[in-house]
């Protein structure tokens, strides 16, 4: 691979987009000397990287998901000594409570499931073990599911976290950047925005809820949507919960910070403007999932709501991202659809896609992430 040295609109690869997975992959390819320019439309982690729950989570993956997150979960527990950075990660495990025998059966089933693939993080404890993690919990939660190494970090500082090494490296940056167009020109990408034009020999889309429409511009058609997954936190309360917290069958996730807040999500979704970079609360779904938390954790009743915000995300109708080659234009690349649980993907998945666009292999089997995986097959 060539490198372009010495002028800012030109480089070996351009990633569109500065989310964490365009960052990281920034930091990963920089790394390999390779040169590279992050065009982000507005500003790097403005959106759904920079806003979202921060949850570090190997837990209750999709099977096709584990051995990359089993990679990423890794790299977490020493990324802020390799990138020489701040990322707020904590290691405090993540249960899933189950609320009934039903959640337990199902749990049962995850469990022969993934002990069949080879799989032991996920570990089902009893009721009793469930009281001495989470002495506040409910008197009617029967028990639930436990991965030791999961936890939580700070996501805007994660993105900055590798930005910074990505910059010290030498990848270069360009915020205000949207794509307008994009053409090939011999054997590069000839990037064309509002204010310049970039040229490179790889492009790897990175863009998340803007994602689709940069496929398009390479050739590549997915039927990805977009939507504002909520979040509320709440004033400080006394200490309660060391692990973060999920439920088996319903809306809920939350963590209590160091400083005593907790932040409570639970994937309830509120209204999303892509055309004007906005959202909006559903205040009536952020009822619920606040009852949720109080039901599961009666001590909640006397939590103060103190701030509520949503981001704007990418979804995939399996809920599976899209990492893969284009299949209709040479040297591009996404990585993008992560339906709301990319962020602890973000450290591996800037490694595959460095791999992709120097080697054009992964060690990973991603063919359940292909971009046309959705096109109908022709008999």
């Amino acid at each position: 691979m060539n490198a372009i040295a010495g002028n800012r609109q030109k480089a070996s690869v351009i990633i569109i987009g500065g989310g964490i997975q365009g960052c990281s992959t920034a930091y990963q390819l920089a790394k390999r000397g390779v040169d590279v320019i992050v065009l982000e439309k507005d500003r790097v982690a403005r959106h759904a990287s920079g806003v979202n729950a921060g949850g570090v989570r190997l837990l209750g993956r999709d099977i096709a998901e584990v051995p990359l997150s089993k990679v990423a979960m890794q790299r977490w527990q020493t990324l802020d000594d390799e990138l020489d950075g701040d990322t707020g990660f904590r290691r405090r495990s993540l249960i899933n409570i189950a609320a009934d025998e039903a959640d337990m059966q199902t749990l049962q089933k995850r469990q022969a499931l993934m002990h069949g693939q080879g799989y032991f993080h996920e570990t089902m404890i009893d009721q009793q073990e469930l009281r001495e993690r989470l002495p506040h919990v409910a008197d009617y939660c029967v028990g639930g599911v436990v991965s030791e190494t999961d936890g939580y970090a700070i996501p805007y500082k994660s993105v900055f976290a590798f930005r910074q090494a990505a910059a010290r490296a030498g990848a270069e940056f360009a915020e205000g950047q949207q794509v307008q167009r994009l053409r090939r020109i011999g054997n590069n990408w000839l990037v064309e925005t509002a204010s310049g034009r970039y040229e490179a020999e790889y492009l790897v889309n990175c863009a998340g809820a803007w994602a689709d429409q940069i496929a398009v511009m390479m050739g590549d058609n997915c039927p990805m949507t977009y939507s504002a997954p909520m979040l509320m936190i709440t004033t400080r309360m006394p200490h309660f919960a060391t692990p973060v917290v999920g439920a088996v069958s319903r809306p809920l996730s939350f963590k209590q910070f160091e400083n005593g807040t907790v932040l409570i999500g639970g994937g309830a979704k509120g209204f999303a403007d892509r055309a004007r970079n906005t959202t909006r609360l559903d205040y009536a779904k952020l009822a619920v999932g606040a009852s949720n938390a109080v039901d599961f954790f009666p001590i909640m009743r006397t939590a103060t709501v103190n701030r509520m915000w949503a981001g704007l995300e990418a979804y995939m109708p399996d809920n599976l991202p899209v990492i893969s080659a284009s299949v209709n234009s040479p040297n591009a690349f996404h990585a993008f659809g992560f339906s709301a649980h990319g962020f602890q993907l973000g450290p591996v998945i800037g490694e595959v896609l460095a791999d992709l666009v120097t080697t054009g292999r992964s060690e990973f089997d991603l063919s359940a992430f292909r971009v046309d995986r959705f096109e109908r097959k022709v008999l």
